[in-house]
């Protein structure tokens, strides 16, 4: 079992930055690939970032292509979302999620453990 605890969100003007922060219980996790997800209100769960175990490998969503970015430190059991120049548009809750498997994933199928979500909301 694998427990996760996002940190870091809040409300922030368009343009501006935040970095939400996703701390795993477990000295495993070095072997997890993680992944960032957001969910706003009357949408789909939706990836917005992932990365493999080493921190090697990202994948992001168009929507935050060159505006986020996803890492991790090991030795912390910690992974990162640095979200710069944030829109209306970026406000949802975002959840933080662990997988068994070691490669870069996108769906939330592929995930076996999730935080509890930290609400980001972005004024125009």
């Amino acid at each position: 079992q694998v427990q996760l605890v996002e940190s870091g969100g809040g409300l922030v003007q368009a343009g501006g930055s935040l970095r939400l922060s996703c701390a795993a219980s477990r000295r495993a996790f070095g072997n997890y690939a993680m992944g960032w997800f957001r969910q706003a209100p009357g949408k789909e769960r939706e990836i917005v970032a992932g990365i493999d175990w080493s921190g090697s490998s990202t994948s992001y969503a168009d929507s935050v292509k060159g505006r986020f970015t996803i890492s991790r430190d090991n030795a912390k059991n910690t992974v990162y979302l640095q979200m710069n120049s944030l829109k209306p548009e970026d406000t949802a809750v975002y959840y933080c999620a662990a997988s068994q498997f070691s490669w870069v994933l996108t769906t939330t199928t592929s995930y076996d453990y999730w935080g509890q979500g930290t609400q980001v909301t972005v004024s125009s």
